[in-house]
């Protein structure tokens, strides 16, 4: 009834708007019935079938909740003449259980959701690159969740840096985790509203003073946060699983580590890049040219307006 409702909605304002295309960014309530004669285009991170099983909140339910779940995403693929999703595992996900003509998916990893300098270039990163101090080495952490985000891994790696004699420090931003006894070498920062100035400058300071981004998720699709990183120069070290390896390829602009990975082997990987410092830079450079190659708005919206117009 409520994507019906959202259909109705739709209907109305494009019977008083003049629209080439109709695009559904935040899931698919809003064109799973909707009938009307632009093309429709679905842009996801995933289909919500992806995720049963998979995020607890989605676990354990029930197989009424799942067949309704299946018929709306089946109803609104129907209608849909085009389907980007932000990595190949969200594009895997739409063949595999919906069984999607390959023809209508297209992935596009998405931009940094953080203001940039317009016409940002290599000499300007690479001077903040150049910036950083060898030690300590900085890491930074940001997730809302705690757990799911595997804060608790983040804190594992830098201790053990620590007890092995490698100077290391931990930045903690988006969360406010109770770490006790708290040690010198990290610090809370807690949530950064980046919606206000003040805010937005703090989080591309703390990011840009970085040497590595830590996120070893347990559950996610693509984090933007990793492509926030590589906008200033800072590889990201994270979990391989789900649309991660789209955005992070290896030793190109981080790394991921497998879902089971030892504490040890993040720290011995750590050592090994910060060991030999021209190493680093190469790779924090690396970071930023994936983000300038095809992280980034400027590309993706190149990209997305050429798939539109190809539908007209």
């Amino acid at each position: 009834l409520i994507s019906r409702d959202y259909a109705y909605q739709v209907a109305r304002k494009l019977s008083i708007l003049k629209s080439d295309i109709v695009l559904a960014t935040e899931g698919v309530q809003t064109v799973a019935y909707l009938k009307c004669q632009q093309p429709i285009v679905l842009w996801l991170d995933t289909l919500t079938i992806a995720l049963v099983d998979y995020y607890p909140a989605l676990s354990n339910i029930c197989q009424e909740t799942r067949k309704s779940i299946y018929n709306i995403e089946k109803a609104a693929i129907d209608k849909c003449k085009l389907l980007i999703f932000t990595s190949d595992w969200a594009a895997e996900n739409a063949v595999k259980h919906y069984q999607v003509n390959e023809s209508k998916i297209y992935v596009i990893p998405r931009g940094a959701n953080i203001e940039l300098k317009p016409g940002r270039t290599f000499e300007e990163v690479e001077n903040i690159v150049k910036s950083r101090k060898e030690k300590p080495c900085k890491l930074i952490f940001s997730g809302i969740d705690w757990d799911r985000k595997g804060g608790d891994i983040a804190v594992g790696v830098v201790k053990q840096l620590n007890e092995m004699g490698f100077n290391a420090e931990l930045t903690i931003i988006g969360c406010q985790p109770q770490i006790k006894p708290l040690p010198d070498f990290i610090k809370i920062v807690g949530y950064i509203d980046k919606s206000k100035p003040e805010g937005e400058s703090k989080m591309r300071q703390l990011v840009a003073d970085s040497h590595l981004m830590i996120l070893p998720t347990r559950e996610d699709c693509a984090p933007n946060v990793l492509i926030e990183a590589n906008a200033f120069g800072v590889p990201c070290l994270t979990t391989d699983l789900a649309g991660i390896p789209t955005v992070i390829k290896e030793d190109i602009n981080g790394k991921t580590f497998a879902f089971d990975a030892e504490i040890k082997e993040y720290c011995d990987y750590i050592i090994s890049r910060m060991s030999d410092y021209p190493r680093y830079q190469k790779l924090a450079m690396s970071s930023f040219n994936e983000y300038q190659q095809r992280l980034n708005w400027d590309v993706v919206g190149k990209t997305a307006k050429q798939l539109f117009m190809d539908l007209l």
